[in-house]
């Protein structure tokens, strides 16, 4: 399916060596709530939810390259319009138990993303 045109939010989270295990915990506990309170038609539809884990590579164009010892959390979501993203984050400070872990270990990772942009090109 293609996604040109809707919504995703997408984050990266470098994780220390220290932190990797909670990373593991919060996205265990972040899964089962995603698909149990997530609408799955509709304009908050959410179309798409993807957790990835690797090791950090000392250099990202190089897959030989050797590891930095962190490891990177990557999350995407796509939806199906911007209300879609606005009910996520409403329900994830109101519902998901975990929701204050994840901020506090976001802190001791370094993080890049966006909550919300716009699909460009998509394929399939």
């Amino acid at each position: 399916m293609a996604y040109q045109g809707k919504i995703q939010l997408i984050y990266v989270i470098v994780a220390p060596p220290d932190q990797a295990d909670e990373g593991d915990r919060l996205f265990r506990s972040h899964g089962p709530w995603m698909e149990a309170t997530h609408h799955r038609d509709g304009e908050k539809a959410l179309l798409s939810y993807n957790v990835s884990k690797a090791p950090e590579l000392s250099n990202p164009m190089d897959p030989d390259s050797a590891p930095t010892g962190n490891t990177c959390f990557i999350l995407s979501e796509i939806y199906e319009t911007d209300a879609g993203v606005a009910d996520h984050f409403q329900m994830s400070e109101s519902s998901w138990q975990d929701f204050p872990a994840l901020v506090k270990w976001m802190e001791k990772c370094t993080v890049t993303g966006l909550p919300a942009a716009p699909i460009i090109n998509s394929l399939w």
